[in-house]
């Protein structure tokens, strides 16, 4: 689906500088939605916004449907009545004012049982509207929500532990357990669901926020799931698991220039046979509900749906994998005939194929491109923005990059340097930020997008995420009163000039 000229900021909800531990849905949110405005800016790209697994990464996932309980405000819930002041208060104190890192397991354990309890409060207490407007949220959601909060109940019973651990009558989900379960934990389940309710109701308030003001949002959908997941649990059969419901082979990428050893992301593999004679249905309900939340979809590792490396799970590294053929072209004909055109942006970065090109094209689905990529050699060239076509995506870096300055200052070896200056023009005594900034939105992308940390000129300790390490990831946030008017004035010049603030022709 072709899209219209625009540019937007890359920032999560958990990076947002709302009261507490970790950036929610409230307030924060609203302000940075009237910065983007100021700013000329049309598009807000998010990373996923499911629950956190795993090293709480966004993309190591308990859930490929639900919400993340973590990003819904309490300042909301006390406007709701859900909760009070006074809890809201010590809330804070717990996690801290504005901490600039997120702290998952502070956070988490300080604002689960607060959730419990506003979704217990709107249980005891609410309006007919109210109930009503739940009881449509459960019956639309009803695909995923059902199976995903037993999930959660029984993943709290069993301290975390990974579903395969459980009892093998509940592991293997047999009928007659999973039925009792459901009888037997139903206050649990119903305070589960008001949870979600509670996510989706905020999510929806800042999308109508953003929609008035012209602003769109683009969102993640991971190819993989996480094998510890309800999605794995409760769709075992789509997935490639012995009997005893270990995987088989996982996912990764073979050995490459950046590691010997190549990448063992140990996701489980998809039978995409059995897919295919489903009719794609897990496929097409998972991308009804990422279009529900997001306009515009961003395909995460693209390359995937053309081959992907297939490790057997044995293996402890990637090098042992092999290509596999994906049936991408079925998959995405499927998704047009159930849904429609889908506005989708491949990931297509890394080792990318003619054959993965043409499935890009097939569908028309604009590629990626990463502006610190192109000054190496010549054969990075391809990321200069003289080598772009107009059904593009430009990204001066995404959340996988160090920031443009981090970068700049650490990063970039002298050629990469040099032929920076060299193509913006610029000098040794001046700053390189902004001028990238520059060369990016004046590209004939359709769309460009800049983490906000690129807006601030930060460094590496605003890095959201380096990839196959552990530490600090995904826990920046940006400190309170560091977004000024002139910010908003700088970028709103350049998308002026550049022709990215035309009103929206899409509709």
């Amino acid at each position: 689906m072709p899209l219209d000229r625009s540019s937007g900021l890359l920032l999560h909800i958990s990076s947002l500088d709302s009261a507490g531990g970790i950036g929610d849905l409230g307030p924060a949110a609203f302000a940075f939605a009237d910065f983007l405005a100021a700013s000329k800016q049309r598009l807000w790209q998010v990373l996923p916004l499911n629950p956190v697994g795993y090293g709480s990464s966004p993309y190591s996932s308990i859930s490929a449907f639900a919400g993340n309980p973590l990003l819904i405000s309490l300042e909301v819930l006390v406007e709701w009545g859900w909760l009070t002041p006074s809890e809201l208060a010590q809330y804070v104190t717990a996690t801290g004012t504005h901490p600039t890192r997120v702290n998952f397991e502070q956070v988490r354990a300080a604002k689960m049982p607060l959730l419990e309890q506003a979704a217990t409060r709107f249980l005891a207490s609410h309006t007919p509207a109210q109930w009503q407007a739940f009881e449509k949220y459960r019956q639309e959601n009803n695909f995923w929500l059902e199976d995903f909060v037993l999930f959660n109940v029984l993943r709290s019973q069993y301290a975390s532990a990974a579903w395969i651990t459980w009892p093998q009558e509940i592991a293997h989900r047999r009928p007659d357990t999973i039925a009792q379960l459901r009888t037997n934990l139903t206050a649990q389940l119903e305070i589960e669901r008001v949870i979600q309710f509670a996510f989706d109701q905020q999510w929806q308030a800042l999308r109508d926020y953003c929609c008035e003001r012209g602003i769109r949002f683009i969102g993640d959908v991971a190819i993989f799931v996480s094998f510890d997941s309800s999605d794995v649990w409760t769709h075992p059969d789509l997935f490639e698991l012995h009997e005893d419901l270990s995987p088989i082979r996982v996912s990764g990428v073979p050995p490459d220039y950046f590691s010997v050893t190549g990448q063992r992301w140990g996701n489980p593999l998809y039978r995409w046979d059995v897919l295919l004679q489903r009719n794609c249905d897990w496929w097409v309900d998972r991308i009804r509900r990422a279009h529900a939340l997001y306009d515009i979809i961003r395909l995460d590792h693209f390359r995937g749906f053309e081959a992907y490396w297939a490790i057997p799970a044995e293996e402890e590294t990637a090098i042992h994998g092999e290509w596999v053929k994906c049936p991408g072209a079925q998959l995405f004909a499927r998704l047009v005939e159930a849904l429609g055109p889908i506005p989708f942006v491949a990931e297509d970065l890394g080792l990318i194929t003619p054959e993965v090109d043409q499935l890009r094209h097939q569908f028309d689905m604009p590629g990626m491109r990463i502006l610190q990529f192109g000054f190496n050699d010549r054969g990075a060239h391809n990321y200069l923005p003289h080598r772009y076509e107009p059904n593009t995506v430009v990204y001066t870096g995404t959340h996988d990059n160090d920031t443009t300055a981090g970068w700049w200052a650490t990063g970039a070896n002298p050629r990469e340097r040099a032929a920076v200056r060299i193509y913006t023009g610029t000098t040794d005594d001046q700053p390189i930020v902004w001028p990238l900034i520059r060369a990016a939105a004046e590209s004939v992308a359709d769309i460009c997008i800049f983490p906000l940390q690129d807006i601030l000129s930060l460094g590496s300790e605003a890095r959201m995420n380096t990839p196959a390490a552990t530490g600090d990831n995904w826990s920046w946030r940006f400190t309170r009163g560091t977004i000024r008017t002139e910010h908003a004035e700088q970028l709103a010049a350049i998308t002026e000039l550049t022709d990215r603030d035309l009103p929206d022709t899409q509709g």
